[in-house]
C-alpha cells in the first residue's frame, strides 16, 4: 500500500459561498481555515495547495461572544520607536475595513510560510451581500446547520 500524494495538476478546486451574518467569529474562521487548507478532502496533502476557494459575504456582521467586542485588542507596530498601536475589535468592525477582523482570524489559524500566503489568496471577504464571483457559481454552504453553537442565539 503506497501513500497517495496529490499533485498540483490533480487538484479539483471548488468555490464555496458563506454568509457570515450572525455567525461566531472563531468558529467561522476555523471552518474557513480548514477549507482553505483542504483538510476536509480525502486526498489532503500538507505541502500542496489542495483547498477550495472561499467567498465570504456580510463579514461586517460577524459576532464575537462574551465581552470580546470591547476587550479583544489588535496590536501592530509602525516601525518607528514607540510606534506600538492598538485597536479594539468593535472599532475595527466599525472602521474603514471591517473585513480585517475575519481576515486576521483566518490568517492566524493557518501555518506560517509561503503555502499559507498562497492559500490566503483563495479567500475573498466582502463586507456587504454583493460579490463579483457569480460567474464561478459558488456552492452555498450553510454554516448554521453544522452546529448549534456556530450562530449566536438571541437572548
Amino acid at each position: 500500500m503506497k501513500t497517495y500524494s496529490a499533485k498540483p495538476g490533480e487538484i479539483d478546486k471548488k468555490w464555496i459561498l458563506i454568509d457570515a451574518e450572525g455567525l461566531v467569529l472563531g468558529r467561522l474562521a476555523a471552518l474557513i481555515a480548514t477549507r482553505l487548507r483542504g483538510k476536509h478532502k480525502p486526498g489532503y496533502t500538507p505541502h500542496v495547495d489542495c483547498g477550495d476557494n472561499v467567498v465570504v459575504i456580510n463579514a461586517d456582521k460577524v459576532v464575537l461572544t462574551g465581552r470580546k467586542l470591547q476587550n479583544k485588542t489588535y496590536y501592530w507596530h509602525t516601525g518607528h520607536p514607540g510606534g506600538i498601536k492598538r485597536r479594539t475589535a468593535d472599532k475595527m468592525l466599525a472602521g474603514k475595513r471591517p473585513t480585517r477582523v475575519l481576515e486576521l482570524a483566518v490568517k492566524r489559524m493557518l501555518p506560517k510560510g509561503p503555502l499559507a500566503r498562497r492559500q490566503m489568496k483563495n479567500l475573498k471577504i466582502y463586507a456587504g451581500p454583493d460579490h463579483p464571483h457569480a460567474a464561478q457559481k459558488p456552492r452555498v454552504m450553510d454554516v448554521r446547520t453544522l452546529n448549534v453553537k456556530n450562530a449566536r442565539r438571541a437572548g
